[in-house]
């Protein structure tokens, strides 16, 4: 299983920063292995991120996003008490999904 989307909000008056991380190898399958055979695609193809259950933010990817990637966006309207929650999918059919209630 994949390890924690470490996610991040620090409000800022109207707006807020969201900061995510995923955890995740983005293997483009163009690298090899030490006997020289390409290393099988692996790489996230969607992720979410909704705030109280409804969507805000709605991503695809591709193999030319960087391993662990980290993504910042700005919001409005969200505030302490809200819950915030990332779900990715990658190629292989793995799923992830974290939440954090807003502070």
């Amino acid at each position: 299983m994949a390890e924690q989307i470490k996610i991040r909000v620090q409000n800022q008056g109207e707006t807020s920063d969201i900061r995510i991380l995923m955890q995740h190898p983005m293997e483009t399958g163009q690298r090899k292995d030490d006997k020289g055979q390409a290393l099988p695609m692996h790489f996230i193809q969607a992720f979410t991120v909704n705030l109280n259950g409804k969507p805000i933010i709605d991503g695809q990817l591709n193999t030319s996003i960087s391993k662990n990637p980290l993504f910042t966006f700005k919001a409005r309207g969200i505030k302490a008490g809200d819950k915030l929650s990332v779900t990715w999918v990658d190629s292989a059919g793995e799923r992830r999904q974290d939440d954090i209630t807003v502070s």
